[in-house]
């Protein structure tokens, strides 16, 4: 076999291969992007929800928001109320999966925010037909945290005014109190 025969199949066997690589490529690529659509699907806002609540009634949704108010605990289960910004809706779970609940929107903390896949019930018969989603899957999105309010620089300053007026006000009490006499 030839020099120059032996050159051509080694550069068809390497084009061959470098076409495979990029099949692989192509493959792998189109794989990870399928996978990313399925983790991260669109939540459904409360008033689409809301306003459409027979469309949606016992289908599965992906819901996402912040938990607020108070854990309500019912033996094996629990209610926590997840707001979007819009609406709260009240989420049924498993008091296992409580665990990724550890901040509620109060006040002093900002709520954990949580991704909810769960079976939507527009009038819920075993909730008294309320409307309700009863989580399969919580995934938590982002971490609750206290917050803290300062007080406003006027309202420090209002403060000290009139706790001098105050002041001002029982001193003159005290120095213009008639003296009482004995009898």
């Amino acid at each position: 076999m030839g020099e120059g025969k032996m050159m051509n199949r080694l550069q068809a066997t390497g084009y061959r291969l470098q076409a495979t690589g990029y099949r692989l490529l192509f493959i792998a690529c189109s794989l990870q992007l399928a996978a990313c659509s399925l983790c991260f699907a669109q939540s459904i806002s409360s008033t689409e929800l809301i306003s459409n609540a027979a469309q949606y009634d016992g289908k599965t949704v992906e819901y996402e928001g912040e938990a607020v108010g108070e854990v309500m605990r019912r033996g094996a289960y629990a209610w926590v109320n997840i707001n979007d910004g819009a609406n709260a809706i009240g989420i049924w779970l498993l008091n296992s999966k409580l665990s990724e609940v550890n901040f509620t929107g109060s006040y002093k903390t900002a709520g954990d925010r949580l991704k909810i896949k769960g079976q939507f019930n527009h009038a819920c018969l075993m909730h008294g037909g309320d409307l309700d989603i009863h989580a399969e899957e919580i995934i938590k999105i982002k971490s609750g945290e206290l917050k803290e309010h300062a007080l406003p620089q006027y309202k420090q300053n209002l403060v000290i005014y009139l706790s001098g007026v105050l002041l001002c006000l029982l001193l003159i009490s005290l120095i213009l109190k008639p003296k009482q006499t004995k009898k």
